[in-house]
C-alpha cells in the first residue's frame, strides 16, 4: 500500500458511528465504549480520516483530577487505534501528537497510558511505570473492565510522559 492520504482533525458528531465501529473492531486490544459514551466525549476525541470520510483512526483522552490539589492532575490518552491497513504510516503517531498538543496547553502532571503496544508509545517518549501509581485511573476505568480478574493481572503496560517531556514528544 502506498502512503495513505489522511488528515487529522477533531472529531464531529457525524464521526460518531465510525469511531465507535473502528474501537468495536479493536476490542481485543480496547475498552470497549459505547455510542452514547463517544457522543457524551466527543469534544476529546480527535480522528484520522481519508479524504472520502471514512475514518481510520483515532484517540481520545480523559482527565483525572488530583483531589486537593489540581496541579498533580494527569491525562490519560485512550482509544488510540488505527485501522490496520493504515498502520506503520505514521498515523497512530500523528493522532498521539495531535493530542499531546490539547492537553499540553492544560498544563497537566502527567499523560498517562495503558497499552498493550509499549514500544509504540515508548517512542514518542512515554516510559513504564508501576500501576499501583494509577489508583485514581485503576479504580475509575479499570475496575468495571471485565476482560482480567484484577487490573493488577491484566497485562497491559502503564506508562506516563511528565508535562514538562510534553513538548519534546510533540517534536
Amino acid at each position: 500500500m502506498s502512503t495513505p492520504t489522511y488528515s487529522i482533525r477533531p472529531a464531529t458528531v457525524q464521526d460518531a458511528r465510525g469511531i465507535y465501529r473502528l474501537i468495536r473492531d479493536h476490542s481485543d486490544n480496547l475498552i470497549p465504549r459505547s455510542i452514547n459514551d463517544i457522543v457524551q466525549n466527543l469534544d476529546r476525541f480527535i480522528v484520522a480520516v481519508r479524504p472520502d470520510g471514512i475514518i481510520v483512526g483515532t484517540t481520545a483522552y480523559t482527565i483525572f483530577p488530583e483531589i486537593g490539589d489540581p496541579s498533580k492532575t494527569s491525562v490519560e490518552v485512550q482509544s488510540v487505534c488505527v485501522e490496520k491497513d493504515y498502520r506503520h504510516h505514521g498515523i497512530g503517531h500523528a493522532l498521539v501528537k495531535a493530542q499531546l498538543r490539547r492537553v499540553d496547553a492544560m498544563g497537566v502532571a502527567q499523560v498517562i497510558v495503558l497499552t498493550f503496544t509499549p514500544d509504540f508509545f515508548a517512542s514518542l517518549g512515554f516510559r513504564p511505570i508501576d500501576k499501583s501509581t494509577l489508583m485514581h485511573k485503576i479504580y475509575i476505568g479499570c475496575i468495571n473492565c471485565t476482560k482480567h480478574e484484577s487490573p493488577f493481572t491484566c497485562p497491559e503496560v502503564a506508562m506516563a510522559l511528565s508535562g514538562n517531556e510534553i513538548a519534546k514528544a510533540m517534536a
